[in-house]
């Protein structure tokens, strides 16, 4: 197979993704089984407004999302020619984030497709800049039906914010730096002193974080939902006096697993479980969920650092 260069329109025509959050700048199969992709990173990027304000620091999640961008790329016309079905990140596993990226920084993504049957196709990914390598990862994506089917309006449950919420947003953003376009915890329910949070956050569809079909069918990106499950974290991690003004890194996703959609006016209820918020370095768990359904559950690690 000879190279083939993949433009900007053929990227557009074939990822649902809105045009703020196409992160990927060139992308040239080099085989079968091989693309490489090019972001360039500028101080211009939406999210740079929020992550983090002073620091700007592209957040590692995009990077995993570049890098599913790409994968989709390369297997789409395999797993999903006639883009009937919904092409989604299945897993997430030993995704490692080595070096930041920052405005001015280009990256060369590299991936190969380790294996592919009728509805997945497994990958690795390498990221670099030019310090070095920024971001190792596995993935699998997957092909799902599309699922149009989502709950009637109903009233008020037990998640929703009230004056015995433990946190609002106001509150929420007194410890940890992120900020809008890239905020996505909306309240506290509970923080207890064992390392257990529960937050929620509402979906809607004016965010810049669904995939958009042309038919017109939107469900929550997988790669952005570590980014949320680990915000919730953060606000337990920071909100310890001993670590109070101190940044919460995402140091690498252990594994992550989404197992169904998130629709446009779904509400997550995030349940978070961080064991030790006292070291540098640690581990936590979560998971969300919708009506009482468990869509994605993840381990992730982190490090707590003085900003620069």
């Amino acid at each position: 197979m000879s190279e083939k260069l993949i433009t900007i329109p053929e990227m557009k025509e074939i990822l649902p993704c809105r045009n703020s959050l196409l992160l990927l700048d060139r992308a040239c199969m080099v085989g079968e089984n091989k693309i490489i992709g090019l972001k360039c990173v500028t101080q211009n990027e939406l999210h740079f407004i929020g992550h983090f304000p002073g620091h700007p620091i592209m957040p590692g999640v995009l990077v995993v999302e570049s890098i599913a961008q790409l994968g989709e790329l390369a297997v789409w016309q395999r797993l999903n020619p006639d883009r009937k079905l919904d092409l989604y990140v299945k897993s997430l596993r030993r995704v490692k984030f080595r070096r930041p990226n920052n405005p001015g920084d280009r990256l060369i993504i590299e991936i190969e497709v380790t294996k592919i049957t009728d509805d997945g196709a497994d990958l690795t990914a390498v990221v670099r800049n030019n310090g070095g390598v920024s971001c190792q990862a596995e993935m699998t994506l997957g092909v799902r039906e599309k699922d149009w089917s989502v709950a009637v309006p109903t009233g008020f449950n037990e998640f929703d914010k009230a004056e015995t919420s433990a946190m609002d947003v106001t509150k929420i953003m007194s410890f940890i730096p992120h900020r809008f376009p890239f905020l996505f915890v909306d309240y506290v329910s509970h923080l207890g002193e064992d390392g257990h949070v529960t937050a929620v956050k509402n979906v809607t569809n004016t965010e810049y974080i669904f995939r958009t079909y042309s038919d017109g069918y939107q469900v929550l990106m997988g790669s952005v939902q570590p980014e949320i499950v680990a915000q919730a974290g953060c606000i337990f991690m920071l909100s310890n006096p001993a670590t109070r003004g101190k940044i919460a890194y995402f140091m690498g996703i252990d594994e992550a697993t989404f197992l169904h959609p998130v629709h446009p006016g779904d509400q997550l209820c995030l349940n978070v479980n961080i064991p030790d918020n006292t070291k540098r370095f640690g581990k936590g768990h979560g998971s969300m969920t919708v009506d009482g359904r468990e869509v994605s559950r993840i381990s992730m690690t982190f490090a707590i650092v003085d900003p620069e």
